[in-house]
């Protein structure tokens, strides 16, 4: 007998969706999942799945109980749950010396703890229903040693090790989990450095292509590891 699911749509949750990867990968999977979109602000969120006919969920995707929610509400109102994105992420561009407790704590919260909220919550659906996909997003510069990276460095190289350590664990549940680690990617959330041409052109004289990545050409890379 036919597996009836192999004629739907497979369903995708994306958290962090308003970012200008989010909203660019949430474009690119609306061709082929439904969506389920997931961010902190309804301002920002609604025209988004709006456009996309998606739902949505408001949440703060650092809050564990908030993301556990969103992950069984988005299962249980579409009968799968197919692929799950965290997408959400933040940049902090200064010494060591000079980052303050706060911007610490509120660059690991933003960074790796959205990643093991989302990751724990997933995973405990996922296992339970055949397996699926989780994506999470890291950073070049937590391999690089790029100066002035130093907190955003520690919180995605948390992000890498555990990567590597939940496809371990979930692997036999059916369950793929991979990182994308972009160099500089041309978004709102990098303005800082893309207004600044000095700036820039220190950063595309650092890839190899002579240029900074696209919102688009991430979401291509993340379409193919989660199909």
């Amino acid at each position: 007998m036919s597996d009836p699911r192999a004629t739907e749509r497979p369903v995708a949750l994306i958290f962090g969706a308003t970012g200008g990867v989010g909203s660019a990968l949430a474009r690119r999977l609306s061709e082929t999942h439904r969506l389920f979109l997931s961010g902190r602000d309804e301002e920002s969120l609604a025209p988004l799945a709006d456009e996309l006919r998606a739902e949505r969920h408001v949440a703060d995707a650092a809050d564990f109980s908030a993301v556990e929610q969103v992950v069984k509400a988005s299962r249980e109102h579409a009968g799968r749950l197919d692929a799950v994105v965290n997408a959400v992420g933040s940049v902090v561009l200064k010494p060591a010396h000079l980052t303050r407790e706060a911007d610490y704590d509120a660059v690991v919260r933003t960074n790796l703890t959205t990643a093991f909220a989302v990751t724990r919550a997933a995973t405990a659906v996922m296992s339970r229903s055949g397996g699926g996909s989780i994506l999470l997003f890291s950073t070049a510069a937590a391999r690089m040693g790029i100066p002035n990276h130093e907190a955003i460095a520690a919180a995605k190289a948390g992000v890498d090790g555990l990567v590597r350590s939940a496809a371990a664990t979930y692997g036999r549940s059916g369950i793929r989990i991979n990182s994308i680690a972009p160099g500089l990617v041309d978004t709102p959330m990098t303005a800082r450095i893309t207004g600044n041409e000095r700036a820039l052109e220190g950063s595309k004289a650092m890839h190899a292509l002579g240029r900074i990545g696209s919102p688009g050409e991430v979401a291509e890379v993340a379409a193919f590891l989660l199909s």
